[in-house]
């Protein structure tokens, strides 16, 4: 790894009670992985926050307990990855405290370190679609359904406070949950133009 971890975030950020602050938060914080000698890294660009009460969209919403959504039911600041449609891996940060299953999606990331190891797992996509996805990101960070449950407190995943100013975060209904009724349009999804940060 070219660096030592630092910045990381403590567990006293994810154990907020507000999953739609945490989410918020959570833009222009860095994502790292470190797998295999490879260490790649991304400014977060976009989140959603689900809460596992009364929240339709969510997988553990009112106590919904599957072998999958377990983990949401843990510690804050561990990792939930799930498989959607099969293909994509998508990573979620766990946040409040156990036994809610609040979480938030992680949906894009600015590539930042490790562009090359990023590249070659993206099969060379043009640069603005390595990672303009959570699927992508995924797939571009290393992050697999086999890390669900990870610590975020220490190599192979961890999120740092980059340091990075966001000039402005925006908000909108969250993405693809349309089955959710009305809980489909809470405006909890948080991003800023990548292109706008002053990394």
């Amino acid at each position: 790894m070219s660096r030592s971890p630092s910045n990381i975030l403590p567990e006293s950020f994810y154990s907020n009670p507000d999953v739609v602050d945490v989410s918020r938060q959570l833009i222009g914080k860095r994502l790292c992985t470190f797998f295999d000698g490879y260490f790649t890294t991304g400014i977060i660009t976009e989140t959603e926050a689900y809460c596992g009460r009364d929240d339709r969209a969510c997988h553990a919403n009112n106590g919904l307990r599957t072998e999958r959504t377990e983990v949401m039911y843990g510690k804050p600041g561990h990792a939930y990855i799930y498989l959607s449609y099969g293909i994509h891996h998508l990573f979620n940060v766990v946040t409040n405290r156990e036994g809610l299953a609040d979480a938030v999606l992680i949906r894009s990331i600015l590539p930042t370190e490790g562009i090359d190891t990023i590249k070659e797992r993206r099969n060379n996509r043009p640069p603005k679609e390595l990672s303009n996805g959570p699927g992508k990101l995924s797939q571009a960070l290393g992050l697999h359904t086999s890390l669900s449950g990870t610590t975020l407190y220490e190599p192979p995943v961890w999120i740092e406070d980059s340091g990075v100013v966001v000039p402005k975060i925006k908000s909108s209904q969250r993405i693809g949950v349309e089955y959710a009724g009305e809980d489909a349009k809470r405006p909890w999804r948080f991003f800023t133009d990548p292109e706008n940060l002053q990394v």
